[in-house]
Protein backbone atom coordinates (compact mmCIF):
# COMPACT_ATOMS: atom_id res chain seq x y z
CA UNK A 1 0.00 0.00 0.00
CA UNK A 2 2.88 2.43 0.08
CA UNK A 3 2.88 2.92 4.31
CA UNK A 4 5.52 1.98 6.55
CA UNK A 5 4.95 -1.33 8.46
CA UNK A 6 4.58 0.29 11.84
CA UNK A 7 2.38 2.47 9.90
CA UNK A 8 0.28 0.04 8.50
CA UNK A 9 0.12 -1.79 11.94
CA UNK A 10 -1.32 0.97 13.22
CA UNK A 11 -4.29 1.20 10.77
CA UNK A 12 -4.97 -2.76 11.22
CA UNK A 13 -5.34 -1.48 14.75
CA UNK A 14 -8.14 0.85 14.05
CA UNK A 15 -9.87 -1.09 11.60
CA UNK A 16 -10.37 -3.77 14.47
CA UNK A 17 -12.84 -1.19 15.87
CA UNK A 18 -16.45 -1.34 15.45
CA UNK A 19 -17.46 0.60 12.64
CA UNK A 20 -14.37 1.48 11.18
CA UNK A 21 -13.71 0.73 7.33
CA UNK A 22 -10.62 1.38 5.87
CA UNK A 23 -10.65 5.11 4.69
CA UNK A 24 -11.55 5.86 8.62
CA UNK A 25 -8.72 4.06 9.82
CA UNK A 26 -6.07 5.54 7.48
CA UNK A 27 -7.36 9.25 8.42
CA UNK A 28 -7.63 8.22 12.04
CA UNK A 29 -4.05 6.61 12.25
CA UNK A 30 -2.16 9.87 10.68
CA UNK A 31 -4.36 12.41 12.83
CA UNK A 32 -2.66 10.73 15.76
CA UNK A 33 0.58 10.47 14.26
CA UNK A 34 0.45 14.42 13.51
CA UNK A 35 -0.67 14.97 17.41
CA UNK A 36 1.81 16.14 19.67
CA UNK A 37 4.06 13.14 21.21
CA UNK A 38 2.73 14.09 24.89
CA UNK A 39 -1.52 13.90 23.48
CA UNK A 40 -0.63 10.23 21.60
CA UNK A 41 0.55 8.97 25.06
CA UNK A 42 -2.30 10.86 26.85
CA UNK A 43 -4.68 8.89 25.14
CA UNK A 44 -3.14 5.15 24.87
CA UNK A 45 -2.52 5.72 28.78
CA UNK A 46 -6.04 6.85 29.08
CA UNK A 47 -6.97 3.69 26.73
CA UNK A 48 -4.88 1.49 29.07
CA UNK A 49 -6.00 3.47 32.75
CA UNK A 50 -9.45 2.94 31.54
CA UNK A 51 -9.29 -0.87 30.88
CA UNK A 52 -7.44 -1.75 33.97
CA UNK A 53 -9.84 0.35 36.46
CA UNK A 54 -13.28 -0.96 35.20
CA UNK A 55 -14.62 -3.89 36.38
CA UNK A 56 -18.24 -4.79 36.90
CA UNK A 57 -20.73 -3.92 39.42
CA UNK A 58 -21.67 -6.50 41.46
CA UNK A 59 -24.84 -5.78 41.81
CA UNK A 60 -26.36 -4.84 38.56
CA UNK A 61 -23.24 -5.66 35.97
CA UNK A 62 -22.86 -2.55 34.59
CA UNK A 63 -19.52 -1.36 33.49
CA UNK A 64 -17.84 0.90 36.44
CA UNK A 65 -14.85 1.96 38.26
CA UNK A 66 -16.70 1.97 42.00
CA UNK A 67 -18.60 -1.25 43.12
CA UNK A 68 -21.62 -0.70 43.51
CA UNK A 69 -21.75 1.33 40.28
CA UNK A 70 -23.28 5.24 40.98
CA UNK A 71 -26.65 3.62 39.85
CA UNK A 72 -26.52 1.01 42.50
CA UNK A 73 -24.98 3.48 45.10
CA UNK A 74 -27.70 6.05 44.70
CA UNK A 75 -30.00 6.43 47.68
CA UNK A 76 -32.55 8.17 45.17
CA UNK A 77 -32.96 5.49 42.95
CA UNK A 78 -36.17 3.17 43.30
CA UNK A 79 -34.48 -0.27 44.39
CA UNK A 80 -37.31 -2.37 43.66
CA UNK A 81 -38.10 -1.23 39.90
CA UNK A 82 -35.37 -3.20 37.78
CA UNK A 83 -35.06 -2.41 34.38
CA UNK A 84 -33.40 -5.69 32.56
CA UNK A 85 -30.91 -4.64 29.50
CA UNK A 86 -28.77 -6.66 27.56
CA UNK A 87 -25.62 -4.68 27.12
CA UNK A 88 -24.64 -1.92 29.25
CA UNK A 89 -25.02 0.79 26.27
CA UNK A 90 -28.77 0.43 27.07
CA UNK A 91 -28.06 1.77 30.36
CA UNK A 92 -27.31 4.91 28.72
CA UNK A 93 -29.52 5.25 26.16
CA UNK A 94 -32.42 5.04 29.08
CA UNK A 95 -30.81 7.16 30.88
CA UNK A 96 -30.88 10.17 28.59
CA UNK A 97 -34.70 10.01 28.30
CA UNK A 98 -34.32 11.28 32.20
CA UNK A 99 -37.87 9.48 32.61
CA UNK A 100 -36.56 6.53 34.50
CA UNK A 101 -35.44 5.95 37.90
CA UNK A 102 -34.87 2.72 39.16
CA UNK A 103 -32.06 0.46 38.52
CA UNK A 104 -30.79 -2.29 36.07
CA UNK A 105 -29.64 -5.65 35.65
CA UNK A 106 -27.10 -5.76 32.49
CA UNK A 107 -27.45 -9.18 31.09
CA UNK A 108 -24.35 -9.32 28.68
CA UNK A 109 -26.02 -10.23 25.83
CA UNK A 110 -29.05 -12.54 24.64
CA UNK A 111 -30.18 -16.22 24.68
CA UNK A 112 -29.02 -17.29 20.95
CA UNK A 113 -29.41 -20.97 20.46
CA UNK A 114 -27.74 -20.17 17.01
CA UNK A 115 -25.05 -18.53 18.10
CA UNK A 116 -24.23 -21.08 20.81
CA UNK A 117 -25.75 -18.51 23.82
CA UNK A 118 -28.16 -20.27 26.54
CA UNK A 119 -29.52 -19.17 29.64
CA UNK A 120 -26.44 -20.11 31.55
CA UNK A 121 -24.29 -17.79 29.06
CA UNK A 122 -26.01 -14.85 30.50
CA UNK A 123 -26.35 -12.92 33.88
CA UNK A 124 -30.06 -14.39 34.52
CA UNK A 125 -28.51 -16.81 37.45
CA UNK A 126 -27.13 -13.50 39.38
CA UNK A 127 -31.08 -11.55 38.36
CA UNK A 128 -32.75 -14.20 40.11
CA UNK A 129 -30.37 -13.85 42.95
CA UNK A 130 -31.40 -10.14 43.46
CA UNK A 131 -35.07 -11.24 43.09
CA UNK A 132 -35.10 -14.21 45.38
CA UNK A 133 -34.18 -11.33 47.96
CA UNK A 134 -37.56 -10.36 48.10
CA UNK A 135 -36.72 -6.54 47.19
CA UNK A 136 -38.01 -6.20 43.62
CA UNK A 137 -41.55 -5.42 42.92
CA UNK A 138 -41.29 -4.68 39.10
CA UNK A 139 -39.39 -5.80 36.42
CA UNK A 140 -38.89 -4.24 33.31
CA UNK A 141 -37.67 -6.31 30.46
CA UNK A 142 -35.73 -3.79 28.01
CA UNK A 143 -34.09 -6.08 25.71
CA UNK A 144 -34.15 -5.62 22.19
CA UNK A 145 -37.45 -5.77 19.34
CA UNK A 146 -35.63 -8.89 17.64
CA UNK A 147 -35.86 -12.52 17.49
CA UNK A 148 -33.13 -12.89 20.26
CA UNK A 149 -34.25 -10.17 22.33
CA UNK A 150 -37.75 -11.12 22.13
CA UNK A 151 -36.78 -15.01 23.07
CA UNK A 152 -34.62 -13.90 26.27
CA UNK A 153 -37.57 -11.61 27.44
CA UNK A 154 -40.07 -14.46 27.22
CA UNK A 155 -37.85 -17.34 28.94
CA UNK A 156 -37.04 -14.18 31.52
CA UNK A 157 -41.17 -14.08 32.44
CA UNK A 158 -41.55 -17.52 32.65
CA UNK A 159 -38.63 -18.21 35.07
CA UNK A 160 -39.96 -15.31 37.30
CA UNK A 161 -43.73 -15.94 37.12
CA UNK A 162 -43.88 -18.00 40.21
CA UNK A 163 -42.76 -14.43 42.06
CA UNK A 164 -45.62 -13.00 41.51
CA UNK A 165 -43.47 -10.56 40.22
CA UNK A 166 -45.54 -7.43 38.32
CA UNK A 167 -43.58 -8.10 34.84
CA UNK A 168 -43.48 -5.68 31.67
CA UNK A 169 -42.09 -5.32 28.44
CA UNK A 170 -41.38 -1.91 26.70
CA UNK A 171 -43.09 -0.87 23.97
CA UNK A 172 -42.37 -1.52 20.24
CA UNK A 173 -43.83 0.42 17.08
CA UNK A 174 -43.89 2.95 15.47
CA UNK A 175 -41.01 6.13 16.40
CA UNK A 176 -42.05 9.37 17.06
CA UNK A 177 -42.37 11.30 13.98
CA UNK A 178 -42.52 8.09 11.85
CA UNK A 179 -44.60 8.03 8.98
CA UNK A 180 -46.87 4.70 8.60
CA UNK A 181 -46.14 4.90 4.67
CA UNK A 182 -42.12 4.12 5.57
CA UNK A 183 -43.03 1.34 8.88
CA UNK A 184 -42.18 -2.27 7.79
CA UNK A 185 -45.10 -4.58 8.60
CA UNK A 186 -43.56 -6.47 12.20
CA UNK A 187 -43.11 -2.68 13.84
CA UNK A 188 -46.84 -1.93 12.09
CA UNK A 189 -48.14 -4.86 14.02
CA UNK A 190 -46.34 -4.58 17.21
CA UNK A 191 -47.29 -1.06 17.42
CA UNK A 192 -51.36 -2.43 16.44
CA UNK A 193 -50.64 -4.79 19.36
CA UNK A 194 -49.22 -2.67 21.77
CA UNK A 195 -52.01 0.14 21.45
CA UNK A 196 -52.90 2.10 24.13
CA UNK A 197 -56.06 3.65 25.48
CA UNK A 198 -56.42 7.39 24.77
Amino acid sequence: MGFSASIEKLIEEFEKLPSIGHKTAVRLAFHMLRLPEEECEQFANTVIDTRKNLKYCSVCNNITDVDPCPICANPKREKEVVCVVEDVRDIVQIEKTHEYNGVYHVLNGVISPMNGIGPNDIKLKELMTRIGTGEIKELILATNPNVEGEATAMYISKLVKPFEIKTTRIAHGIPIGGDLEYVDEVTLAKALENRTEL
